[in-house]
């Protein structure tokens, strides 16, 4: 059996301020054509199939489209949810498509699985939406195998591989996992994937994924592998600068008879490359420079000591892509304020941005215990009000 892993399209979002709809839709189509081309037989989406809890119209018949487009190559498409879809609105037409698409957003569902079959015997796909403990934990008051709540998604996602494992049991065969979630051992891209940790605790630890043939992971958009059965597939297009230099494809995954037998990255185009410049705004707007990158997104540093005028405009006229421009002048007086924007900079969760902001206004004292708790459930009823829109 051949199946194509791939998760993170973001239907919907933007790039500084420049729809990515066109774009995405050309690199789906070569994804579809790479379905064809090589047999594959079923296509898995794990996970942030949009980039928002309310999709636009336009974004609906997107995703309409491609799942047509696939399933019309013979494949079966599975696809689940991740923590930028609304679960409610991307399962309200599950039962609305046609045979051969499944849409897995029900976490009760997580130990029922999707069966196909080849010629070797039935492969069982197991979806595990993105699950907000907050908002799960619910369904499952007993807690995980040692009677604790689900706080974290450490816990979470253990329990939801129990109800995985417990399947298997109940289905002979092999089996394939499809998740959403951070694992250990993974880079994110920083202020780029919407955090769905509580601090460190909540990084998945490999170990949990034990059991399946294969594991398709989503929620970080570049490629990496955790083992050999476990893997993210990234997001199709590039949606930020910090991705620039990850490749985009998917994972073409060929299970035999005793399970997982090879797996094959295949590159997707990228329809308009991504580039950073840097050097004193002369040097970023020579013509050697415009010549080469005149049709890429750019992202320009200029290092010039002071700001210059009208910097964009002027970029513009040169790259009509430049997206951003950023003055960061080679010598910086005041330390203590460089610092602080280092920080900020550098900073991976909404946690970590009050901490350096606090930090900076209390003259290196920051949260108390209290406060952090404080902060944590703020956090919290945030995410329980998006996911509930």
């Amino acid at each position: 059996m051949r199946i194509l892993h791939t998760s993170d399209w973001h239907i919907g979002r933007t790039f500084h301020g420049n729809s990515t709809m066109d774009a995405l839709t050309e690199v789906l189509g070569a994804l579809t054509e790479q379905v064809r081309r090589n047999d594959v037989d079923v296509v898995i989406v794990a996970g942030d199939v949009f980039d928002s809890a309310t999709p636009s119209a336009a974004a609906y018949t997107l995703l309409g489209d491609a799942l047509v487009s696939l399933h019309e190559t013979g494949a079966r498409v599975i696809v689940t949810s991740g923590n930028h879809d609304s679960a409610a609105r991307l399962g309200f037409q599950a039962r609305l498509l046609r045979d051969g698409i499944h849409v897995l957003t029900d976490p009760l569902a997580v130990g029922v699985p999707v069966t196909v079959s080849d010629t070797d015997g039935p492969v069982h796909f197991f979806g595990i939406p993105y699950l907000e403990p907050a908002i799960v934990r619910q369904h499952w008051p007993e807690g995980d195998s040692s009677g604790r709540q689900l706080r974290t998604q450490a816990q979470t996602m253990a329990h939801a591989m129990e109800l995985v494992r417990g399947g298997m049991a109940a289905h002979a065969g092999r089996a394939v996992a499809i998740a959403h979630c951070f694992a250990a051992g993974v880079d994110a891209t920083a202020g780029l994937e919407r955090e769905v940790r509580q601090g460190g605790l909540d990084v998945v630890p490999l170990s949990v994924f034990d059991g399946p043939d294969y594991v398709a992971l989503g929620h970080i958009h570049g490629r990496q592998q955790l083992s050999e059965r476990v893997r993210y597939a990234g997001a199709p297009l590039h949606y930020s600068f910090g991705e620039q230099h990850k490749p985009r494809g998917s994972w073409l995954v060929e299970l035999d008879a005793e399970g997982l037998a090879t797996v094959e990255w295949l590159e997707l185009p990228v329809p308009r490359r991504l580039v950073t410049l840097t050097g004193t705004l002369a040097e970023i707007l020579s013509a050697e420079s415009v010549a080469e990158h005149a049709d890429d997104w750019v992202c320009a540093i200029y290092t010039d000591a002071v700001p210059q005028a009208e910097p964009m405009r002027r970029l513009r006229e040169a790259y009509p892509h430049c997206a951003m421009v950023q003055h960061q002048p080679e010598t910086v007086a005041g330390s203590e304020d460089t610092s602080y924007v280092q920080r900020l900079r550098a900073a991976v969760t909404d946690a970590d941005r009050i901490e350096a902001f606090l930090e900076h206004v209390r003259a290196g004292q920051g949260a108390t215990a209290a406060e952090q708790a404080l902060i944590r459930s703020v956090l919290d009823d945030r995410v329980r009000a998006e996911a509930l829109v």
